[in-house]
């Protein structure tokens, strides 16, 4: 964070009385490069609020021309990016059907699901760009990169020069074409999106690019907003200093709201940002003094982080409401996710009815007890119900839990593992690097006790030590395989990132991550990465 300028100093009277008597340099900074402002004298004459508001929009026409240009130039990028993108998927899919460039058997299979017209040129290129456009993946923040709206985009281009095609050629071969088309063109954007940003990093410094942001609020909350990831990257903003509205000013404020207009006018800053709680009169005045200049006006409200709720805009009658909602699964959402669970678990347990026989007997063979092993664990909204899982351990293996517990490879009581546990047996051993003995969670699957994806079921006795805010977990049924499981499983060691990892896939939802998890799932599970 850069200090504002001397000069600017000498004409806050007022809030040079609101700060702390203490020297500036004791002000312990809140950012590396921030260095407090020390008073000039003599101080010049104070401008007047009109002459603060005439220089605030004569710069006005500065801001806004620059965020013009940001938004021109990033635009620009992603439609000839987009296009490019889809241009190498049409010339690598010619490349494999017409010059049989992986054999001549897949260039015989590729031409007869998708025949040369299926992806032409500028018709389809058309369409992808309305429909880009139309759902908004040429916005601004993270919308450019969300892989869910991009594929929503890809089924939309496709759909439109294939809808004709359903009367001539029939349905199943339109339809299969339209899957292929879809998934083909979807990878390609969401990989290409992705190198666009590693490139444009690289080409060009962030630096130059940055936007200066001055934030408004209370001196804690603006703090907590500099150091969030929204701005602490330094990509899109550059902080450079805080304007408090509380009394006594934070050490390190460059002043206090008494003052807005005048620090925003000799700050050059681009963005205000509006930190936590502020008065009606406070809140207009900041919005009205930075709209004058042609600034981006950004809202961090603090109640919205502390709830850990998600915020949407909706408008009634004209007026546009905030809505807070807990980040679970909404009615709809629950449907096909049941829906999805319920046609999973009967395809997999008709399907490995057989091996789960063969596994069964296995253990049964190996050691004295039963087959399978179940477990009372906490499910959604706090629901006991008893897990089923292959036995991969001796008889009466939980007597046994306390004794191991300063082996676990976790630090934090709320999980337990232990690597090379001596109560294993060897199929035990076997079926935990495979994961093979949580195949019987299908049952529960079946049951509605369960889901294949979700947050995993944790035991009454550590739910004993949690936090409130660690119950967002029970929000939504625990799954067979989850979001800790494809990011790490017994490698990620920290719960607190283990409840971030569930949060974020809850509030997140969708068919997609549900699938993505699923498969990711077989890929971690074929490395037997972080199984224990």
């Amino acid at each position: 964070m850069e200090a504002l300028p001397r000069e600017l100093t000498a004409e806050l009277s007022t809030s040079a009385s609101l700060l702390d008597a203490a020297p500036a340099a004791a002000h312990a900074p809140f950012h590396p490069t921030y260095t407090p402002v020390q008073p000039a004298s003599p101080p010049p004459e104070r401008k007047t609020p009109v002459r603060i508001r005439l220089d605030l929009q004569q710069r006005a026409a500065t801001n806004l021309r620059r965020h013009m240009l940001r938004a021109l130039r990033r635009f620009a990028v992603l439609v000839v990016a987009d296009l490019g993108s889809f241009y190498f998927m049409r010339e690598l899919l010619r490349t494999v059907r017409e010059y049989a460039w992986l054999g001549d058997g897949v260039a015989a299979r590729v031409g007869n699901a998708l025949p040369p017209g299926i992806l032409n040129g500028w018709q389809y290129a058309a369409a992808l760009f309305v429909a880009l456009f139309l759902t908004r993946n040429y916005g601004r923040g993270d919308q450019r990169r969300n892989a869910r709206g991009l594929f929503v985009a890809c089924a939309l281009a496709t759909a439109l020069p294939l809808w004709m095609t359903i009367w001539t050629r029939g349905f199943e071969p339109v339809i299969l074409q339209y899957a292929i088309t879809t998934a083909l063109v979807w990878v390609g954007l969401v990989a290409e999106r992705r190198v666009v940003d590693r490139i444009v990093a690289r080409v060009q410094p962030p630096e130059r690019d940055r936007l200066d942001a001055l934030f408004v609020g209370a001196g804690p909350a603006c703090l907590s907003a500099i150091a969030s990831p929204a701005f602490m990257g330094g990509v899109e903003y550059r902080p450079i200093g805080f304007v408090d509205t509380h009394l006594p000013a934070t050490p390190g404020a460059l002043g206090h709201i008494t003052d807005f207009s005048l620090l925003l006018a000799g700050s050059g800053a681009q963005v205000v940002v509006v930190c936590g709680y502020a008065t009606d009169r406070q809140f207009q005045d900041i919005v009205e003094t930075a709209l004058t200049a042609g600034c981006q006006v950004l809202s961090l409200p603090r109640s919205f982080s502390i709830a850990g709720v998600h915020p949407t805009t909706v408008w009634r009658r004209g007026q546009p409401l905030v809505e807070l909602t807990a980040p679970s699964l909404k009615g709809w959402q629950l449907a096909v996710k049941r829906a999805v669970d319920v046609t999973g678990a009967i395809v997999g347990l008709v399907v490995l009815s057989p091996l789960f026989a063969l596994l069964a007997a296995l253990v049964k063979l190996e050691s004295h007890g039963p087959m399978f092993f179940t477990q009372e664990r906490v499910g959604r909204g706090g629901r006991l119900f008893r897990i089923i899982k292959l036995r991969t351990m001796v008889n009466g293996a939980e007597k046994q839990r306390d004794e191991l517990l300063s082996r676990s490879v976790y630090g934090d009581a709320r999980l337990f593992k232990v690597r090379d546990d001596p109560r294993m047996t060897r199929i035990g051993g076997f079926l935990r690097r495979t994961s093979l003995d949580e195949l019987p969670q299908l049952v529960n699957v079946l049951r509605g006790e369960m889901s294949l994806v979700g947050p995993r079921p944790p035991l009454p006795s550590e739910v004993a030590l949690y936090e409130e805010h660690h119950y967002a977990r029970f929000d939504v049924k625990p799954g067979i395989t989850g979001p800790w499981q494809v990011n790490g499983r017994n490698q990620v060691t920290d719960f607190e990132e283990v409840i971030a990892l569930e949060t974020r896939y809850i509030r997140e939802w969708s068919l997609l991550s549900d699938l993505s998890i699923l498969f990711r799932t077989v890929w971690v599970v074929a490395q037997m990465r972080g199984a224990h």
